[in-house]
């Protein structure tokens, strides 16, 4: 199964879904950012397994880079720090949520079977 968050409604891309994660800090891996992001978004501990591709999104407020990654939750209860909703999901159901411009490159995919998760 697949987590996915939707955003807040104040910010940028406001009530769109995504794949969890966030900016690398300066002398961070992209695994080690992953692993804090979830840590500080959801309080949950996990491992950071494969790489899976990366998609350039240009957004009006900058071009990010989003990397994707397969990640194994360990422990810890998800709590709500910075997202309105959390959902478990198969990939067959990803077609039913509204995602973040960036995200559509993996939900489609993962749709696709391009993506083995």
């Amino acid at each position: 199964m697949l987590l996915i968050a939707k955003r807040k409604p104040t910010g940028r891309l406001p009530n769109l879904w995504e794949f969890p994660g966030g900016k690398i800090e300066p002398n961070e891996t992209p695994e080690a950012c992953l692993k804090r992001e979830l840590k500080e978004e959801f309080d949950v501990d996990v491992t950071v397994g494969e790489y899976l591709g990366s998609n350039i999104h240009a957004y009006d407020f900058g071009t990010i880079e989003l990397m994707a990654f397969k990640a194994f939750w360990e422990k810890g209860d998800f709590k709500l720090l910075d997202h309105v909703e959390i959902r478990w999901v198969f990939t067959h159901e990803l077609d039913q949520f509204e995602f973040a411009p960036a995200d559509t490159v993996f939900v489609e995919q993962l749709i696709g079977g391009e993506i083995d998760i």
